[in-house]
């Protein structure tokens, strides 16, 4: 191969890797990692190119917010924040399946959608056995509420992290520029769901009973780690809140609640049980997503630097006429469609360098705005379109599929699909009343 051009060789090793993370026939971070050793062989990267094409700011978000997250989540914080939902609607079915959905937007907006459906499936297949229901509907709107939640800030979906970093975007940005779509979105969600499944679903009274006698005090196994985690948690986030303003990165802040985090939680220990709570932190991280994220951004920098996305950033201005608003919605829409059958990080990872080389032709990074949100929105909403479109989506069938309730690829489109069309009108009339109108 070593006859071929530059730029054949880069794009022939991103259709390779897509394959094989779109067929699952190797894990992601191999893939990667086996592309990006590719690139350097054949010489297009070299090692110190391939460092350079690592957005650090993004890894160090992921690994700091994994720390935290991980080490909080000791403290029985989430379930029992879940089992209290169940019981102010006093162990309704019809109550619980709302109070989960909002819950898990919720904190996938203020963690990550990744995380909280780690965290709620599991109190969801606890509660539902104790009902006796079948778990199919909660984990349905769990995960179209986790991608649609988690779109509202710059943590709460990978998408939103890679533009974020990119672009220097604030956690207030992404607040105040997606979150009026997303209480809409969940709002419709809610009440389909309410409509068609929620006044269906019925308990027993005995069940009921079962499930209200729960004390959610008895769950928080560790107050003293339950209050530090509390406080770290509040601190990262009004860090966030203020990045802007402390001219710091929103990864420096993530990585000084880790630090914040694990010097509470060891604090007072002997020598050897703090390294070994250390270690088991750090274990809490998801190393497979870290080095994937490492080796996509090597392989996606290697398009940039040999020119292959400038080429596609000149198609797009092309096809668009130079219009941001064309372009804003070929984005939106051709975002969705895309992340429905490939997952949508790759996809955002490829397509940020490709905007970035059209932004002066668009009027500069100001004009060209809505385009950036509409990746977001389109990535992260086309999450729900297919089984494979997003983490969280294969994670919860992972989960169902060890319970006995397996999700198939068919049987979620079902359902997926119009919801993420849904999505897809409303989020089409946002941003054209909002930037266009």
């Amino acid at each position: 191969m070593f006859w071929l051009g530059p730029q054949i060789i880069a794009v022939f090793v991103l259709i390779v890797s897509y394959i094989f993370l779109f067929t699952e026939k190797l894990n992601r971070a191999v893939v990667v990692l086996l592309g990006t050793s590719a690139l350097i062989l054949t010489g297009i990267l070299s090692q110190q190119t391939a460092i350079e094409g690592i957005d650090f700011n993004t890894i160090s978000l992921l690994i700091g917010m994994m720390v935290v997250v991980g080490i909080s989540e000791k403290s029985g914080m989430f379930q029992a924040l879940a089992i209290l939902s169940a019981k102010a609607v006093k162990a309704s079915p019809r109550g619980i399946l709302l109070m989960f959905g909002i819950l898990t937007a919720v904190l996938s907006a203020l963690l990550d959608n990744v995380t909280t459906v780690l965290l709620i499936v599991p109190v969801t297949f606890e509660v539902t056995r104790a009902l006796k229901l079948k778990p199919l509907s909660f984990l349905l709107l769990e995960i179209f509420a986790s991608n649609i939640g988690g779109t509202a800030t710059l943590i709460g979906d990978p998408p939103n992290i890679l533009i974020g970093s990119a672009l220097h975007l604030s956690f207030m940005d992404f607040v105040g520029q997606l979150t009026p779509i997303v209480i809409i979105n969940l709002f419709v969600l809610l009440v389909v769901f309410d409509v068609f499944i929620g006044r269906k679903l019925k308990a027993d009274d005995a069940s009921r009973h079962s499930l209200m006698s729960i004390n959610p005090k008895d769950i928080i196994t560790k107050k003293i780690l339950f209050y530090q985690s509390l406080f770290v948690l509040l601190l990262v986030l009004v860090g966030f809140i203020l990045a802007e303003y402390l001219h710091l990165e929103n990864g420096t802040i993530a990585l000084f609640g880790a630090a914040l985090m694990l010097f509470l939680y060891t604090s007072g220990e002997e020598h050897n049980i703090r390294d070994q709570k250390v270690e088991d932190a750090f274990s809490l991280v998801d190393w497979t997503t870290i080095f994937f994220f490492c080796g996509l951004f090597a392989i996606v920098y290697a398009l940039e630097i040999t020119g292959v996305l400038s080429v596609l950033g000149n198609y797009l201005l092309y096809l668009t006429q130079n219009s941001v608003q064309k372009a804003a919605f070929a984005v939106l829409w051709g975002s969705a469609v895309l992340s429905t059958f490939i997952d949508n990080i790759p996809f955002v990872a490829t397509m940020i360098p490709t905007l970035k080389s059209i932004e002066s032709a668009m009027g500069g990074r100001e004009a060209m705005m809505p385009v950036w949100w509409a990746l977001s929105l389109g990535s992260c909403f086309g999450g729900n379109g297919s089984l494979i479109a997003a983490s969280a989506n294969v994670i919860v069938a992972g989960f169902a599929s060890r319970e006995g309730h397996p999700i198939s690829f068919a049987k979620f489109l079902i359902y997926g699909l119009p919801v993420m069309l849904v999505s897809m009108i409303l989020a089409t009339g946002y941003i054209y009343f909002l930037y266009f109108f």
